[in-house]
């Protein structure tokens, strides 16, 4: 008998493709969702580090708070296609270092880590060393990052963002997100660089939106931008994709990125709140695109 996932608590509908919204526990839906039914998933889990929440006590026992990791890995794993991917992004803290390892850790069993990427949030390049092509006059600092008052510790500028696929085979569109080489003169002496474009890399730079007013315009403590999402889908491949899924929605910014480029998408919430923050920034995002 073939499973069916419940019925979504709204759904919206855009030019090329519907976009589902569930209220509930994410491991309801992901075990009801039919197996390989999702092409790619991008998500941020609650990182357990005491992060406050409305609806969700992100304070678990480190053990209990694996083993739900396993488990929602696990159900996400099974409703995932053959080929397809989950990009996971996970944060720590300096006291807690551990954390993002004992995530991906906790995938182990059911995927493969096929990619680590590092989301770089603030960056300082000094002028010496960006070389004289760079133009820059004055040493350069962008983006923004969380101060840490500490005699031990540095600012925490970066995240990972784990590449999980079930075999470790899946093929990536890797110059859909690509750089251009600098200096052009030589790139056409290699069929593979002809078009001016290599692969991005495992860094990329991502910086926050500044913002007025976190309460209006990030009530979430913890979400992050959707070129984030955006780019894991355009390197998955887009061609490729014509579902994805978040189970923890947060306030939406996967949603905006499948709205933006026009694939379906599938977004689990247990807060009222948050999901329909996340509904109307989708909505937005279908009105934009239209």
């Amino acid at each position: 008998m073939v499973s069916r996932p419940p019925q979504p608590h709204i759904s919206l509908t855009g030019r090329r493709a519907r976009y589902r919204f569930y209220l509930g526990d994410c491991l309801d839906v992901l075990e009801a969702l039919p197996a390989g039914s999702i092409d790619a998933i991008v998500t941020s889990p609650p990182y357990n580090l005491g992060i406050r929440y409305r609806s969700y006590d992100d304070t678990m026992p480190r053990d209990r708070y694996l083993e739900w990791t396993g488990e929602w890995i696990r159900r996400a794993a099974k409703a995932l296609a053959p080929d397809g991917s989950l990009f996971l992004n996970v944060g720590a803290k300096p006291t807690d270092p551990w954390t993002a390892m004992d995530v991906a850790a906790a995938a182990r069993p059911h995927l493969l880590l096929q990619n680590t990427i590092h989301w770089i949030k603030s960056i300082a390049i000094e002028k010496s060393l960006a070389g004289t092509r760079s133009g820059l006059q004055q040493d350069l600092a962008v983006g923004h990052y969380k101060p840490i008052n500490s005699k031990r510790f540095l600012h925490d500028c970066h995240e990972f963002v784990f590449h999980f696929t079930p075999k470790g085979h899946t093929p990536l569109d890797r110059r859909a997100i690509g750089v251009r080489y600098q200096d052009q003169s030589n790139v056409g002496r290699w069929p593979s660089a002809a078009s001016g474009v290599r692969c991005r890399g495992n860094t990329w730079f991502i910086p926050y939106d500044t913002i007025q007013n976190r309460e209006k315009d990030r009530p979430h403590p913890a979400t992050f931008p959707p070129l984030l999402p955006e780019m894991c889908l355009r390197l998955h491949g887009l061609t490729r994709i014509t579902t994805v899924a978040d189970p923890f929605l947060g306030l939406g910014s996967t949603a905006v990125a499948c709205a933006q480029l026009g694939v379906g998408f599938i977004g689990i919430e247990m807060d009222k709140g948050y999901l329909k923050r996340a509904v109307e920034r989708t909505q937005a995002a279908i009105d934009q695109s239209a």
